[in-house]
């Protein structure tokens, strides 16, 4: 594990026409120690050839190939086992970070010891149309995350010497809300940085079909993963319902 080295995870599937704009998001930091593990998740589309010209050009991002598509849980947690830094952040294939993330947070989670730091963002469509922002609490604890889920996978560094390699649960939708309710059984709660440091896409989806879809999903980490009991399964349940529907004003990824 090198000291300072930020191991950035990005898992890539359908990718081609974002990669680049989040490579360069990356080369762009002011924070110049990092490496980046892009795992293709067998991609149907050609977003292979455009990360393996950016490896070429720079060392410090590596490409790593999944024998078969296994979703994005597998994918992340593939490059977290072969990660080499102490901090790891994750930013989708999709999304975009600010010039400036890496060193702000990086200095905020020294000076504060914490476990894990998150930070607020802008969102955007797929055609880079501003689609309002979203600013997060200062911190977040287990009951907090229980009732709406503040902190964007985008937006995360975790410190492996406080808490270790954490990996997500190998679950098809919702892993990082899995993960980040598992990280807050342990400590007593991470801290969110208010100023706006990455950029969210929205994608074209299926809305309705979608709210179906996390509300199970959602009622299945209450009571698989965080193992609550039907009343605080249903207490949390109706808490987390009540501030999704506010969180994008319908829209999901």
């Amino acid at each position: 594990m090198q000291n300072n080295l930020v191991s950035i995870i990005t898992p890539s599937y359908g990718s081609a026409s974002f990669i680049s704009d989040t490579i360069e998001s990356v080369l762009n930091q002011t924070y110049k120690n990092w490496e980046m593990l892009i795992v293709d998740d067998l991609s149907p589309d050609n977003s292979n050839k455009t990360i393996e010209e950016y490896t070429k050009k720079d060392g410090r991002i590596k490409l790593i190939k999944l024998e078969k598509n296994s979703g994005p849980a597998v994918a992340r947690n593939k490059a977290i086992k072969e990660a080499q830094g102490r901090y790891i952040a994750f930013l989708d294939a999709d999304d975009l970070w600010l010039p400036n993330k890496l060193e702000i947070q990086i200095k905020f989670m020294k000076e504060k010891k914490c476990a894990l730091s998150y930070t607020s963002y802008n969102l955007i469509d797929e055609e880079n149309k501003g689609l309002g922002e979203f600013i997060v609490p200062t911190s977040v604890s287990h009951s907090d995350l229980l009732k709406t889920n503040s902190i964007g996978c985008l937006t995360v560094i975790y410190d492996t010497e406080i808490i270790g390699k954490t990996y997500f649960p190998d679950i098809i939708k919702k892993q990082d809300f899995a993960l980040w309710l598992k990280i807050l059984e342990n400590i007593n709660q991470v801290e969110g940085i208010t100023e706006i440091l990455a950029v969210y896409r929205i994608r074209k989806v299926s809305v309705s079909s979608n709210k179906i879809k996390n509300t199970i999903f959602i009622w299945k980490i209450f009571r698989e993963h965080a193992h609550l009991n039907i009343i605080k399964s249903i207490y949390y349940f109706l808490h987390y319902t009540v501030n999704g529907l506010k969180k994008y004003k319908g829209k999901k990824k």
